[in-house]
């Protein structure tokens, strides 16, 4: 199979530093030596999600994560609060509806944020609410929502802040204590610059209060089981060990760069690309105030098709871009820029839009 740039928003491409660690000889999981790499793993990602509380790193793709935070903090029947902007929102809201919780939705226009003013009225409207489902950068759209703004408003309505923060943990800021970020969750495939195949969970003493109470039943995804083994430096079942040894690799890289230069990067880089697809004519669908830096969802210049971009790329160029998602299928694209990525990498995908563009400009 011939080999394409990605630059879909996950998975990226991966270090060779994280490939040479995918070469780690296996040894026995519970040893001092595998417990001594994870156990300075969870440190990194306590670093990483600005919290002195819990991080647990488990199998599981980044949805797994919906899940995790629902079934660990509450119990059927109680009711939450799901404000979507986009399809990984929506997710949210239907794995919640899926495990018989009462379900509000509030879906906003694809491309508008979930604001403080938003979230506010719609808490008033709705008493009673144990928690507020939220998503962080909404990959479908390339929107990122202000997280950092609304964790006392939750609070002071008595519910739990529950955060996707699969395409922004490892490349936009997470402050998870000094923002009242209850559990947040990620996948390795994203900014972590890892394959897929873990999610990875913070969690503060709120979210541990709720799990007292949660009713539904666990086996897998047990948070108390989870964190009592991450104090022991493992994991409840079998560690993935290939991919633990990936996120090290990873998480050590971050620390090299400097946590605060990866987030000036990502920042560069979705600029960089957001200036560039304007200039060709493409409209962002995220309202400008509130762009993630890790990818950029576009529509097409009038007369120029979504899908034909996608192909031409793909063909012409071995640029592997990624199409929209739900009600965007066929109506727009996606360029990632997080992770393992830099400018050259950015430059020849939109020289190469740029040809792609200009061909079917006529």
């Amino acid at each position: 199979m011939a080999a394409t740039d990605l630059r879909i928003p996950g998975p990226t491409p991966l270090p060779p530093e994280v490939l040479q660690a995918m070469q780690t000889e296996m040894t026995p999981p519970r040893n001092a030596e595998f417990r001594e790499v994870f156990s300075e793993l969870l440190a990194q990602m306590r670093r990483f999600h600005g919290t002195s509380d819990t991080v647990v790193v488990l199998p599981g793709s980044g949805s797994s994560g919906f899940e995790f935070t629902l079934v660990n903090t509450l119990s059927p029947g109680d009711k939450v609060l799901a404000v979507s902007c986009g399809s990984f929102g929506e997710r949210y809201a239907s794995v919640a509806e899926m495990l018989g919780l009462d379900v509000v939705r509030v879906e906003l226009e694809w491309g508008s944020a979930v604001t403080t003013d938003v979230l506010a009225k719609v808490l008033d409207q709705n008493p009673g609410v144990k928690a507020v489902l939220y998503t962080y950068s909404e990959t479908s759209t390339g929107v990122a929502n202000p997280v950092h703004e609304i964790g006392a408003l939750v609070h002071d309505h008595g519910a739990l802040l529950l955060v996707d923060a699969v395409s922004a943990a490892g490349g936009i800021p997470i402050e998870m204590d000094a923002w009242g970020i209850d559990m947040i969750f990620s996948g390795s495939q994203k900014a972590w610059m890892c394959p897929p195949g873990l999610v990875i969970v913070g969690v503060g003493q709120r979210a541990f209060e709720a799990y007292q109470q949660a009713k539904f039943p666990r086996f897998f995804f047990d948070l108390k089981i989870a964190a009592d083994r991450a104090k022991e430096g493992t994991t409840p079942t079998t560690p993935p060990m290939t991919m633990i040894y990936a996120l090290k690799a990873a998480a050590d890289l971050i620390d090299a760069e400097g946590l605060n230069n990866v987030y000036d990067r990502h920042a560069r880089l979705g600029a960089f690309v957001r200036r560039g697809v304007s200039e060709l004519g493409y409209r962002l669908v995220a309202d400008e105030e509130y762009v993630s830096d890790t990818v950029t969802a576009i529509y097409p210049p009038d007369g120029v098709d979504a899908t034909e971009v996608l192909a031409r790329m793909k063909s012409e160029h071995g640029i592997d871009v990624g199409g929209g998602l739900g009600k965007l299928q066929g109506k727009a694209m996606r360029i990632g820029h997080m992770g393992y990525t830099h400018q050259p990498d950015l430059e020849r995908t939109l020289t190469a839009l740029s040809e792609v563009t200009n061909q079917l400009r006529g």
